[in-house]
């Protein structure tokens, strides 16, 4: 080590204070070189080692004669400073060669003169210095005793350790500085365990001078990489400091600035032997090797030795977990000069693990290490467990031999039974079996051996699937004492193991004494094993044992080795019962007898005391290289007797786990091989102990296999800060803010240093450190100025990759006294979850506070680009809070902040301005969600797709740090998820919760947690935490055909676990003949059915539910007469299935009336055949009879009541009647019937069930009518509406403004057809206003109303239309009209007389005349014309001629008008004939006519008769009754029209 201080030390106070006797010591040293004592001289002579090995230094100066003269004083350095301390010269001097010429040139006095002196000097130094520091220690030992307390005080870090960054293969050296009394103990740490040097001494190095600690790091590799912690310790209390160390790895070769590799005992320089310095290389190295049990596998390596030399054989050695291994059955070494190969001749699992080659030479060594993998054979039982392993005895005596054994990895998929002990006699193969049932303990006492042979063992596994392969076998131990191996004089033969052993000469005749401490040295709830001392008294004779027990709390001892005396004093105890307590004892026996029982043991209970271990957690897996992952994890909690873990890996979504190591493995970090590049793999662990396996942790999260360093990214050390700018000023003090560098070199910054440097009038001086430990914060208060200076600063940023260059000056700051009243500016302003409309500006409060605290603060914004005018406030009243949201912001803007602090006294400076930040919402962005958890556990969730591998979730509740070890939340990530679980949520959990992921683009979120929401979640998760099943429906009851009960509920979901009891009046039922059970999992539907019920049946159902934690249960009462209208129903139903066994009503008769006012009876019917009659029946009368029914289910039906056919005209409205009346009531009744059985069904339309058929047929009758109209008449005004259907049971009533209409002479309704009218004869204006008609249906409770307004324009029409009509009526009353009409043509035969009569009408009497061929006739004796009464005119021929022949008519005429008929008359010749020819003409002009009796008259045709003439002769013929006569009867048409009237 140089005098040169390092810059960290110069203005440390320890400084002068420990490293003055450095330096006093060097220059002693110094001094003394010249002089040194021949004593010394070995240390350079070339054929000498300087430190022969495990030899002590000697400190004692001897001269020629090998006499002590002296001490010599160490000087304290390191060997590598011992070596330099000598200067070339000094070599060459001390040579043997120079000192062969001294020898020549100088006699011997001389140099025995400067021998003397030289020890002289060196005595006096030496006393004057022991003389020194015996003062020292005194005066301190009195301040001690003095002022004891003033001198103890806590270990305090001066100088802490710094992280490093280093390539693989070199070496790093961590230094701190303690101080503290009393001296504190040192103790470094490698991710919190304890490093020991002298475990690794060639990996290790610690040395501790002057209060300066230091930790050297031989040949770093990637596994060094991790955090260190230097703990110090004195009585006064323990203080740690940190430090990281990160390896890379590299290509190419070594910096050479680097500090190279030191070497233990090995000086530099040439080899004593041969001169020379050895080059080792290993190359073409072994790999990761896998193997499986049963196969050979060899690891070789070449080595280069440079310069070769002939014969030279260096030292070779294999380690396997670093213990050396040596050739043996299972290991083959071979060394051929440049290659070493191991060979493992039979792979088990115990041959897995880290071999490592070291081949050693004068000049150094050098090491190579690969994983070797041994994977079980393939079980000779398919699902059987894989083998036990390192199978080894524990404890050895002459009755038995405890053997104990390692689990395996692989249980074949069942877990493990238990395991089976074989033992074997050395010099045999027959193999027995040790124990009858398998025992889960991997420890096992052998009992039944021989004493003096040897054994060997091996177990082996069993599950239900089979037994596993064997075990490899242990190492042959013998049975025997300790003892008497000790005393063992000779063997016999070694096969059989027989041992001969001399005894003592015995002792006669003496009873042994009692045995001595008695203890119980194991348990298990499959055997016990007691230990204890002979008994003191030697010389007996050859001493045996007896072993008693009891159960505890009673004194009833019992024998256990009642046959054979035990003749070790130790002994294994079977078949106890587990969970009793026994109590033990041991008697001695000889020949001489038996002696006193020993004390008794405690009271020990039966069963295992070493629990399976706990569970590990925290499984972390991390990138490794392109075929294997680290895997790190917290090791399982309280666990006892450990062996190891054990690894599994699964390829993600495959559900198939694959063992890492099938030897455990007593670390918490494994590298895992053999992966899939490429592949996504979740890993868990288990612990492992001789009570077994405990359970898997929790699975890792998913990682890919790819080769990564850190991540991927190659850290470095940060970029500057910048934005340096004050928050106080005091007379010596300022404080500094700073903004955290744009770039942190990839890793998390650590902290910062701030230097400081004073400027005079311009000139800058040197730069000053203000903080020896690094702050986390961004600001920070730099001391001890002085007022009225001026100063600038600077700061660097440092992370695990070492401290980063310093930021550019600051501005020149005067170190004055600030009094204004107003406060200073915040600062560290940080702008969080930024998105598209909004984002959140947090800040901290300003240092200095004014006058008076600080009441609030005021954001101010504008966008980026914009001009200072521009900004504007965010808030107009002051925000209590740190932090605020901005919203309505535009999107892709960018934006800066500010903000300014207030108190009483006003607003203070603004802030420095932020950064600019654009509002937009990167892709990918989520938000923290609410989750209740199925177990009640409220959480937030985030998840962050940005993640880096360095990426952490930091928690805030209104954006303050959460610190989970007060906090009321529980933080769980796993991936790039991350949870906080409020651990007991109330309403002090009130807030706004934000999440920040470092190490991304300012990936964040927040969710506020209102009051309203906490009660809304609170009752959520009350609701989780006591669950219950959610039911679609609650217990219902239904009926089934033949009168099955079903009982039935649904869920809303159910899983395949659910339970569910059936309890019927507090009592459980089951399946059986009465009841039956179903659950439907898929609908949740769960069910009971009973075939009936009897009255035993009356009481409470309940279905009581569970599923998983979540219960619940619906109840149904059945008592009472709802109990007994359900037993009719049950019975009802029953005797229904029977009656649908023949022909049956699927639906019983009703009646059905159509829009078209159709009554139809209709039933549906099933279950018929041909053969199937259906007979109708009203008030027990057949009306109809259906047979040869053509279908097996249909519809029958009987119509009672349909309209009559339209109308052939519309003025003949009578056809529209409905033809149904009172006499259509009655009791219908339908009768189906066949050979099977019969079915009835009746229905009574009688009384209300008319009334409500006919209310239903009036219903359709009033929907169908017409809006109310106004219309004139002769007579009056009319009121109408149409209806397509009349009956005349239909109640109408007319109102007048709302009342009913009382009905006149005047004020008349009725019915024309399908015509509803009211006739107001001769209105009046009295007659004006609102008309309605009402259907009175519902029993006259009302109906449908139609309404008309008889008023103003309409009145007026109707009323000149009434009085127009009723002029012409009058006129067309008493015009002139021939009221009968004359035929068309009269053909009459020649000779006979004609007579026609015509009825004549009007007022005043009409005037009549007769014309022939359009020539007026007047009466004569052959044509006589009448008009008699005024009413009836009459035309006589007495004898009709041809000359009669021609065209007549009447003409009537009065002044009101005229009216002519006319008739064609033909004369045709014949036979005379004497009677008169008679018509008898209708109101429509048609005649009938007969030549002799009334009867022919009637019957005879006369051409031109109409087919309304016929028809009316055909009636009239009808209405005569009498007889046919053959004589002539003069009829006239006077007699024939009274008949018609008749």
């Amino acid at each position: 080590m140089s005098a040169s201080v390092p810059f960290y030390r110069k203005h440390q106070r320890s400084y002068d204070r420990g490293y003055r006797y450095q330096l006093a010591g060097r220059y002693s040293a110094g001094t003394s070189g010249g002089t040194r004592t021949r004593g010394l001289d070995w240390l350079s002579q070339p054929g000498l080692d300087p430190l022969p090995k495990r030899t002590k230094p000697s400190y004692l100066a001897v001269d020629r004669e090998n006499q002590i003269i002296g001490y010599v004083v160490p000087m304290f350095r390191t060997s590598q400073e011992f070596a330099e301390g000598y200067s070339d010269h000094t070599r060459l001097r001390d040579t043997a060669a120079y000192m062969e010429r001294c020898d020549r040139f100088t006699s011997g006095l001389e140099m025995e003169r400067s021998e003397q002196i030289a020890r002289k000097e060196a005595m006096r130094e030496s006393a004057q210095r022991i003389s020194f520091n015996k003062t020292l220690y005194e005066h301190d030992e009195h301040f001690k005793r003095m002022n004891e307390d003033s001198l103890l005080h806590v270990p305090e870090f001066i100088i802490k350790p710094r992280s490093h960054t280093v390539w693989e293969k070199q070496c790093v050296r961590l230094h701190c500085t303690v101080s503290g009394w009393p001296d504190p103990r040192v103790v470094w740490y490698k991710n919190n365990v304890a490093i020991d040097p002298l475990a690794k001494a060639s990996k290790y190095k610690i040395e501790s001078k002057y209060s300066v600690h230091s930790l050297e790091i031989n040949s770093c590799d990637f596994e060094d990489t991790a955090q260190y912690r230097v703990s110090a310790m004195n009585v006064k209390g323990e203080v740690s400091a940190f430090a990281s160390i990160v390896v890379k790895r590299f290509k190419g070769e070594v910096d050479t600035f680097l500090p190279a590799p030191r070497r233990s005992g090995v000086k530099d320089g040439p080899v004593s032997e041969y001169g020379i310095t050895f080059q080792t290389h290993i190359v073409d190295n072994f790999g990761v090797s896998f193997g499986r049990e049963g196969e050979t596998l060899s690891l070789g390596c070449t080595v280069i030795i440079y310069p070769a030399l002939h014969r030279y054989q260096p030292e070779v050695q294999w380690y396997r977990d670093g213990v050396l291994l040596s050739p043996s059955k299972w290991n083959h070494m071979h060394w051929s000069g440049d290659r070493a190969t191991l060979t493992l001749t039979h792979l088990n699992k115990e041959d897995e693990g880290l071999y490592t080659l070291r081949v050693t030479t004068k000049s150094g060594y050098k090491t190579y290490s690969a994983y070797v993998f041994v994977r079980d054979a393939d079980a000779e039982v398919e699902g059987a467990p894989g083998a036990p392993l390192d199978v080894c005895c524990l404890d050895a005596n002459k009755d038995y031999i405890i053997v104990s054994w390692k689990q395996p990895a692989v249980d074949g998929g069942n877990s493990i039974l238990g395991y089976f002990v074989d033992r074997c006699e050395v010099g045999t193969t027959h193999w027995i079996q040790c124990n009858d049932t398998p025992i889960k303990f991997a420890r096992f006492p052998v009992t039944g051996l021989v004493e003096g042979r040897s054994y060997i063992f091996r177990v082996r596994a069993v599950n239900k699937s089979g037994i596993s392969r064997p075990s490899r076998v242990s190492e042959p131990v013998a049975a025997m004492d300790p003892a008497d191996r000790a005393r063992m004089r000779g063997t016999s033969a070694p096969w059989t193991g027989q041992i001969i052993v001399t005894e003592e000469e015995p002792a006669e005749g003496i009873v042994p004494g009692r045995p001595r401490e008695l203890q119980v040295t194991e348990a298990t709830k499959n055997y016990l094993v007691l230990s204890w001392k002979p008994p003191g008294e030697k010389g007996l004779e050859g001493v045996m044992y007896y072993v008693e027990k009891c159960v505890s709390g009673t004194d009833s001892w019992q024998r256990v080795n009642t046959e054979i005396p035990v003749r070790s004093p130790r002994f294994a105890l079977f078949d106890l019962a587990e969970g009793k307590s026994y109590c033990f004892r041991v008697r001695c026996c000889n020949a001489a007898g038996v002696g006193e029982p020993s004390d008794p043991t405690e009271a020990t209970t039966v069963g295992d005391k070493l629990d399976t271990p706990s569970a590990p957690s925290k499984v972390v897996p991390t990138r490794n290289t392109d075929t294997s992952v680290v895997v790190s994890w917290e090791a399982s909690h309280d666990a006892k007797e450990l062996v190891g873990y054990y690894i599994e890996a699964s390829i993600v979504g495959s559900n198939t786990w694959e063992p890492c190591n099938n030897k455990p493995v007593n670390v918490t970090r494994f590298i895992c091989h053999g992966l899939t590049t490429g592949e996504k793999y979740v890993f868990r662990v288990r612990a492992v102990n001789a009570a077994g396996l405990s359970q898997f942790s929790p699975e890792s999260e998913p990682v890919e296999v790819k080769a990564a360093i850190g991540g991927g990214i190659p850290h470095a050390s940060p970029a500057p800060p910048y934005g340096i700018s004050v928050l106080e000023c005091v007379r010596d003090s300022m404080v500094l803010a700073w903004k955290q560098p744009a770039f942190i070199g990839g890793a998390d910054i650590t902290g910062y240093f701030v230097d400081y440097r004073e400027v005079v009038d311009g000139v800058e001086g040197k730069w000053h450190e203000a903080n020896i430990k690094a702050i986390s914060e961004r600001a920070y208060r730099v001391t001890d100025l002085k007022e009225n200076r001026k100063y600038q600063f600077q700061v660097r940023a440092a992370n695990i990759a070492g401290v980063g260059i310093p930021s550019l000056p600051s501005d020149t700051f005067l170190c004055e006294e600030w009094t204004i009243a107003v406060p200073g500016p915040p600062h560290d302003l940080e702008l969080r979850e930024v998105r598209g409309d909004s984002m959140v500006l947090l800040w901290k409060a300003p240092v200095y506070q004014g006058r008076d605290p600080v009441n609030g603060f005021y954001v101010d914004m504008k966008e980026a680009e914009a001009p200072e005018e521009a900004w504007r406030g965010v808030n107009t009243k002051a925000t209590g809070n740190t932090f605020i949201k901005v919203k309505n912001l535009k999107e892709q803007e960018s934006y800066v902040f500010r903000v300014r602090a207030q108190n009483q006294a006003g607003v203070g400076k603004s802030s420095d301005i932020s950064e600019p930040v654009q509002a937009v919402t990167k892709p990918g962005t989520k938000e923290i969600s609410v989750d209740v958890d199925d177990d009640g556990v409220i959480s937030l969730n985030f998840e962050c797709a940005n993640m880096t591998p360095d990426s952490k979730f930091v928690w805030s509740k209104n954006y303050e740090d959460v610190d989970e070890s007060a906090s009321r939340l529980t933080v769980e990530t796993k991936g790039n998820k991350s949870k906080a679980t409020f651990n007991s949520p109330g309403e002090e959990d009130t807030g706004i919760y934000s999440c920040l992921v470092t190490h991304t683009d300012g990936d964040s979120s927040s969710y506020t947690i209102s009051p309203e929401e906490m009660k809304r979640l609170l009752e959520i998760s009350r609701d989780h935490k006591f669950p219950t099943i959610p039911l679609k429906s609650g217990l219902a009851v239904e009926m089934l055909e033949k009168g099955k009960v079903r009982f039935w509920l649904q869920a809303e979901q159910i899983s395949p676990n659910a339970k569910v009891d059936y309890v019927f009046n507090d009592n459980v039922v089951t399946q059986g003949e009465k009841y039956k059970m179903n659950i439907d999992k898929n609908t949740g539907v769960v069910e009971m059915t009973m075939e009936s019920l009897m009255p035993e049946d009356e009481g409470t159902f309940t279905f009581q539910m569970k599923d998983g934690k979540a219960t619940n249960q619906s109840s149904l009462v059945l008592i009472g007469d709802v109990f007994k209208d359900l037993q009719k129903e049950s019975e009802f139903q029953r005797k229904e299935w029977f009656r649908k066994q023949g022909p049956h009503f699927i639906e019983y008769l009703g009646y059905e009336v159509t829009p078209e006012c159709c009554v139809v009876l209709k039933c549906k019917v099933g279950n018929i055949k041909k053969e199937t009659s259906a007979l109708w029946y009203k008030d027990g009368r057949e009306i109809k009879a259906d047979e040869k029914l053509g279908f097996t289910e249909g519809v029958l039906k009987l119509e009672i009541a349909q309209p009559d056919p339209p109308a052939e005209s519309a003025d003949d409205h009578i056809g529209r009647m409905l033809k149904i009346s009172k006499k259509d009531a009655g009791v219908y009744e339908t009768v189906l019937k066949d050979d099977r059985g019969k079915d009835t069904s009746k229905l009574n339309l009688t009384d209300q069930r008319f009334k409500d058929l006919m209310n239903e047929v009036f219903n359709y009758i009033a929907n169908s009518s017409t809006p109310l109209k106004i219309t004139s008449t002769d007579q009056g005004i009319r009121l109408y509406t149409f209806v397509s259907y009349y009956n005349d049971l239909l109640p109408v009533t007319w109102h007048y403004k709302d009342s009913p209409i009382a009905f006149s002479e005047r004020l008349k309704s009725g019915v024309v057809g399908d015509q509803l009218w009211l006739q107001i004869s001769e209105p009046t204006e009295k007659d004006m206003g609102k008309y309605a008609i009402e259907f009175n249906i519902n029993d006259g409770k009302g109906g449908l109303r139609r309404t008309v307004e008889l008023s103003g324009q309409a009145y007026e029409d109707a009323l000149a239309e009434f009085k127009r009509l009723k002029a012409d009526a009058i006129a067309e009353k008493n015009r002139a009209r021939v009221a009968g009409g004359l035929p068309d043509v009269v053909t009459i035969q020649e000779g006979k007389a004609l007579n026609l009569t015509c009825n004549i009408s009007g007022e005043p009497l009409p005037q009549v005349t007769w014309l022939k061929n359009d020539k007026e006739l007047t009466s004569n004796e052959h044509c006589i014309l009448r008009f008699e009464s005024g009413k009836f005119a009459s035309f006589t021929i007495t004898a009709v001629s041809t000359v009669d022949t021609g065209k007549y008519s009447i003409l009537v005429k009065n002044k009101y008008g005229t009216e002519r008929a006319e008739f064609t008359l033909e004369v045709t010749e014949g036979t005379p004939d004497l009677g008169v020819t008679s018509y008898l003409t209708d109101a429509e002009g048609n005649v009938v006519f007969g030549a002799n009796t009334l009867e022919e008259k009637m019957k005879t045709a006369i051409t031109g008769m109409t087919k309304e003439s016929a028809a009316a002769a055909e009636k009239m013929d009808n209405l005569t009754k009498k007889p046919e006569e053959e004589e002539e009867e003069e009829v006239t048409v006077q007699e024939m029209l009274m008949n018609k009237e008749i």
